[in-house]
């Protein structure tokens, strides 16, 4: 059962004036915990705290955060579990316009470890090419904001036989996952889809490319076509709860070949082991 925290109190329920609600006005971070420790918990909030100022909204500030990551995490030790963090502009009147003195609903839900990922960890994922595109919006790639009704539409496409749908936008450049970012292995080098018009950048990728720096694997951010993808020599996907996944499969090619993956993978697990003991 999940524990929610709003304006760091117990609650259940936001208001129905709340811009979140009406207009998707605010962001979000999804955050991987191992007992009392949420990973990248710096990256996560640094994240939040640009987003809400390119939104113009005001940031709480992170010691706010912290203390509610605190709270519902206490009794949480020897166990995995997932936070949830949303910021929206706050309560408003009617219509578009916003008072830049609103003050903002800050969120904190803890969620149960999804089972699932333990699947995908051992088996690997199953995509499709998603038929909804990807918005092309210059001044919101990048950030996670509360906007994800293309990610609703397009995971709707998956049914039983797909775990994930990769969105690409109106040029037809693959952007990524509906709840991952995305990397290819063509001609020995990692490739990952150009994000300054659209998509998300995730905290788990910006470690993958690090790592991959850090280990002499270049690396590059670039625009792929379907077909580019399609032809690629490794495929994985990355989110803060999965890690890095392989793709065993897209459409109806298998992908037997993770050399350089398990490379990136076995730094990055460094990485995630390395951020966990910094609070023990």
């Amino acid at each position: 059962m999940a524990e929610v925290l709003i304006n760091g109190i117990s609650a259940d329920y936001v208001s129905v004036a709340d811009r979140g609600l009406n207009y998707g006005d605010g962001l979000f971070e999804t955050i991987a915990c191992s007992g009392t420790h949420p990973h990248f918990i710096r990256q996560h909030l640094q994240r939040m705290e640009r987003g809400a100022t390119r939104l113009d909204i005001p940031f709480p500030g992170r010691e706010l955060f912290r203390q509610d990551i605190d709270r519902v995490l206490k009794n949480s030790a020897g166990s995995k579990s997932v936070i949830k963090l949303i910021l929206t502009r706050g309560h408003g009147k009617r219509g578009y316009r916003y008072d830049t003195k609103q003050p903002p609903t800050r969120i904190c839900v803890r969620s149960p470890w999804p089972a699932q990922v333990v699947h995908w960890a051992q088996q690997g994922f199953r995509a499709r090419f998603c038929q909804t595109p990807a918005s092309v919006n210059p001044r919101l790639a990048g950030i996670k904001s509360l906007n994800r009704l293309e990610n609703v539409l397009a995971s709707n496409e998956l049914g039983d036989r797909f775990d994930e749908g990769l969105l690409s936008d109106i040029d037809g450049n693959v952007v990524e996952g509906t709840m991952s970012n995305l990397f290819a292995v063509i001609d020995d080098a990692v490739v990952t889809p150009d994000l300054s018009r659209c998509g998300i950048a995730g905290i788990m990728r910006e470690q993958i490319i690090d790592s991959a720096h850090e280990i002499g694997i270049r690396i590059e951010n670039v625009n792929l076509s379907r077909d580019d993808v399609m032809n690629s020599q490794e495929l994985f996907i990355s989110n803060s709860v999965i890690g890095l996944c392989v793709l065993k499969q897209l459409e109806q090619r298998s992908f037997n070949r993770h050399m350089i993956t398990e490379v990136i993978q076995s730094r990055l697990n460094k990485k995630i082991d390395a951020d966990a003991e910094t609070d023990a």
